[in-house]
């Protein structure tokens, strides 16, 4: 799976982007990024979602413990990779018939959080149990809400190109091809959103911080980011009016 979005939807964390980012590293030129993983993969599907958002889906050598899936629900489109353990409890809980799959639950439970659901994003997170990560784009709201599981059991990268858009992808081709230096592993048990940045939702009342990862040659390339322990979050959800969107609280 591949994704890819400009910072007006998902503004690139400090730290992922290198200072010494080649600038002629550009996801988008000339679709450039999207051929190399169409070339990686001949049966993929990209969709543009607006000037300078696409996603990129195939099941092209999957791994079958791992199996990719998409869905597009009400202009919400979701790529998904692994599976979910507790599927049936959680199709009960979102009100969903027997055909849904986790693709369609991971939709339902966003769906959940932007139109005030009882739950907060992290406690909704780790309701998911199972070894995934997913990358989810809303085109009513131009927003993202995307993941990895506490164990980071699906490859699963992110960068920043010269031109400051987030890339992100299960393809180590595709990470060196669209990222340069400026990449990393996606943190494990954590989530990020347009509003609200990267989270943990295994340590909710924690920061994350960035932790520069140096290549063989002593050159940086992305970073790393780690639960800080020795900070803490305010606690607990703002109230808001009841037509308002969670999505913009995560």
């Amino acid at each position: 799976m591949l994704a890819v979005f400009d910072n007006t939807v998902a503004k690139i964390p400090e730290g992922l982007q290198t200072p010494q980012q080649d600038p002629l590293v550009n996801a988008l030129k000339d679709a450039g990024l999207a051929r190399h993983f169409s070339s990686i993969h001949p049966s993929a599907v990209t969709i543009n979602l607006g000037q300078s958002d696409l996603i990129s889906y195939s099941v092209d050598k999957q791994n079958p413990l791992l199996p990719r899936l998409f869905a597009v629900v009400d202009d919400i489109f979701c790529l998904f990779q692994g599976h979910v353990e507790n599927v049936a409890p959680l199709k009960q809980q979102y009100g969903l018939n027997k055909t849904a799959n986790e693709v369609t639950i991971v939709i339902e439970a966003y769906r959940t959080l932007r139109d005030r659901g009882p739950y907060p994003a992290d406690q909704v997170m780790r309701d998911l149990q199972g070894k995934f990560a997913f990358i989810l784009y809303d085109s009513t709201t131009k927003s993202t809400f995307i993941t990895a599981d506490a164990d980071g059991s699906v490859p699963f990268f992110w960068g920043a190109d010269s031109e400051g858009h987030l890339v992100l992808s299960d393809d180590v081709d595709t990470v060196k091809k669209g990222y340069g230096k400026s990449f990393a592993p996606f943190p494990k048990g954590c989530f990020f959103t347009s509003s609200g940045g990267l989270r943990s939702f295994e340590h909710p009342l924690n920061e994350l911080k960035a932790v520069p990862r140096v290549d063989s040659s002593g050159e940086m390339c992305g970073a790393n980011f780690k639960v800080d322990s020795g900070s803490k979050k305010e606690s607990g959800m703002p109230r808001v009016g009841s037509a308002a969107n969670w999505s913009q609280h995560y």
